[in-house]
């Protein structure tokens, strides 16, 4: 015998509800005649009180081991395995089966406990009053996670069955609650969506009461038609669909409970939630797209014309799922300097005074702590007793701020963990200044360069400005370096220019030494027959996956990598430890460069590696030699 989920209606204190219950059916091999159709099981304590169901560790086991060995742990980790096990104990489950078991007389879970509330099987709802427990794993588990079958039948998803998969490191959302569906979860191949085993088997009302959204009960609508939501404006036929007869209202279930006012990392002010626009169509802040007026959107009350398509407002890289409607708002100085005297201040990162300057040469040899570039000419602060320096806008970066690629707030940081960080949006590693999240479980950062960017933002090898309007499920080709790897990019939204992070915050103008002007970058397709770079003398590939720089006036140049290096972001002077190895950074800016001890060539790049084992010193050109 085997299990099959499936929905009946039911009421609770007269009021009707569809409700998920599991049903024993016959497996085809072992039916006979006087065997039974399917069974109703309420609830598995009205059962004999011994192990009917498996460990939901052990079905996992199961299901990987039975995997083809020849298939990397990282490769089964990000694809999705279907379950073959039963959640019925039998005896061939080595004894490895769950107790049903009641928390000291229906007493949850302590909700402040570090460990032991969560599900294990699940491991993002916390456990109510009845939950399974196994002994050998001493682990708990929702009832649910326990008993689910290897299929269900949901009423949004009529046509075909939602089936039990396992995922550990894909991104994909649950249908219901659209948050991120990981481990056991169910899915449906043909039509691409998934659903948390909670969220599967939650109960689904008829009627629905919710005054801040609408005046009536709300109904349940019997059938999926293609009827557009008036609060989000779209037609999503995997969610249900609530109407009220009296006013021609249309509501999804999951938008009759959105949120009221709420902050999102593309605008400075909080939005919040109007029925419909009282001006014109305008175009929505994040996507760029027009939102109709006929239909709800967030707006903003400070900044008139603003507004938001709601489901891009509530796009778990936009907002941070925090309501802030009874929230009064609070002003924090996020100032990263005190400010001493005109011309003077007093950096949060440095024990010194610094001093505003105008470097009006460029020297070569003088870099910004923070965002680890050459100083050129410009607004600077210098140190008044040491060589610290900084840029203008590095120093003037607020320590806290929201920016538009992240829902949290990021905070300002000076030194790093490891001594070094690898940014979110461009992937390249810093021991500069960075922004980080300090969110649970979240670990975005930013280096400084990427951290100043905003929408619009003016990028100056485009002749429209750039926003970050592209859906994050997207893996659009960069048309500087062609890639499509997992990096945040930008988009012009007159033309389909594409340019990553990487690409669009390389210097755009830079200083070489052997030159008087300033070389400026340019795509590969730029690239003639004749054009070799000066440093390496190796030629340019014409049409290649790579810009490069040039002095129009003087026909220099140079590929990136030979100019500012692999390790562009590695600020010189600093030393960490790898294991037992002790690193340095430093700059290659003298008569006689080293020869690198893996390339036996000298070190042809602005920064080189030192690094000292058992009081040997080796020198390395770039940090690939690392690995």
């Amino acid at each position: 015998m085997d299990l099959f989920g499936e929905f009946h209606k039911v009421e609770f204190n007269g009021k009707p509800f569809l409700v998920y219950r599991n049903v024993i059916k016959p497996l085809p091999q072992t039916q006979t005649s006087n065997s039974f159709d399917k069974q109703s099981i309420d609830s598995v304590y009205d059962l004999p009180p011994q192990p009917l169901f498996l460990c939901p560790r052990l079905r996992t086991r199961i299901l990987l081991n039975s995997l083809d060995d020849e298939v990397e742990d990282e490769v089964t980790n990000h694809i999705l395995s279907k379950y073959s096990s039963s959640p019925l104990f039998d005896e061939t489950s080595n004894n490895h089966h769950v107790l049903p078991l009641f928390w000291c007389n229906n007493k949850e879970v302590d909700p402040e406990a570090e460990e032991g509330d969560e599900c294990y099987s699940c491991s993002i709802q916390t456990i109510g009053t009845d939950y399974y427990f196994c002994a050998t794993c001493d682990k708990r588990f929702h009832k649910e996670c326990v008993e689910c079958p290897l299929e269900i039948s949901y009423p949004t998803h009529t046509k075909h069955s939602l089936q039990l998969f396992y995922s550990k490191y894909r991104f994909d959302h649950c249908i219901y609650c659209r948050k991120r569906a990981t481990y056991m979860i169910y899915f449906c191949a043909l039509c691409d969506s998934y659903m948390h085993v909670l969220c599967a088997q939650s109960k689904i009302p008829f009627f629905i009461d919710q005054p801040k959204r609408h005046d009536h009960t709300l109904t349940l609508f019997p059938r999926q038609a293609s009827l557009t939501c008036n609060i989000c404006g779209l037609i999503n036929k995997l969610h249900f669909t609530y109407v009220c007869p009296i006013c021609d209202f249309v509501a999804h279930s999951d938008c009759i409970y959105i949120p009221q006012t709420i902050r999102i990392s593309r605008h400075h002010h909080r939005v919040s939630f109007i029925s419909s626009l009282p001006f014109e169509e305008k175009s929505c802040g994040v996507c760029r797209q027009m939102v109709d007026s006929d239909y709800g959107a967030y707006t903003c009350n400070v900044c008139s014309g603003y507004v938001v398509h709601v489901r891009c407002a509530l796009r778990k890289d936009i907002w941070d799922g925090k309501e802030l409607a009874e929230v009064p708002e609070e002003l924090e100085d996020v100032e990263s300097f005190r400010r001493l005297a005109d011309g003077e201040i007093f950096h949060f990162y440095h024990h010194h005074h610094l001093k505003f300057d105008i470097s009006g040469v460029y020297v070569g040899n003088k870099f910004c702590q923070a965002c680890v570039l050459p100083i050129n000419e410009g607004n600077i602060y210098v140190c008044v007793e040491c060589d610290f320096i900084l840029h203008e806008t590095c120093a003037y970066a607020p320590r806290k701020k929201v920016h538009p690629l992240h829902p949290h707030p990021l905070t300002q940081k000076g030194d790093h963990v490891n001594a070094f960080f690898k940014c979110s949006a461009c992937m390249r590693k810093s021991n500069g200044f960075g922004y980080s999240c300090y969110n649970r479980n979240c670990y975005f950062k930013l280096d400084a360069v990427c951290a100043s960017t905003a929408e619009p933002f003016n990028y100056q090898g485009h002749r429209h400005p750039l926003f970050l309007s592209l859906d994050p499920k997207d893996k659009p080709m960069c048309h500087i370096c062609k890639s499509t790897k997992d990096k945040k990019v930008l988009n012009c939204i007159e033309c389909d220019f594409i340019i990553c992070f990487e690409c669009a915050t390389l210097p755009y103008m830079v200083r070489y030494k052997h030159d008087e002007h300033y070389l400026t970058f340019c795509h590969g397709d730029e690239v003639s027959d004749s054009d070799w770079c000066e440093l390496c003398e190796g030629k340019l590939s014409i049409g290649g996956k790579e810009g490069f720089y040039n002095c129009k006036d003087c026909c220099t140049t140079l590929h990136i990598n030979c100019l500012l290096g692999p390790d562009q972001y590695y600020k010189a002077g600093q030393t960490y430890k790898i294991g037992e190895v002790d690193i340095s950074l430093q700059h290659n800016n003298s008569a006689s460069r080293p020869i690198c001890c893996m390339c036996n060539i000298r070190c042809p790049y602005p920064i080189f590696l030192v690094a000292t084992v058992d009081r040997i010193a080796y020198i390395l050109c770039s940090s690939k030699h690392l690995k």
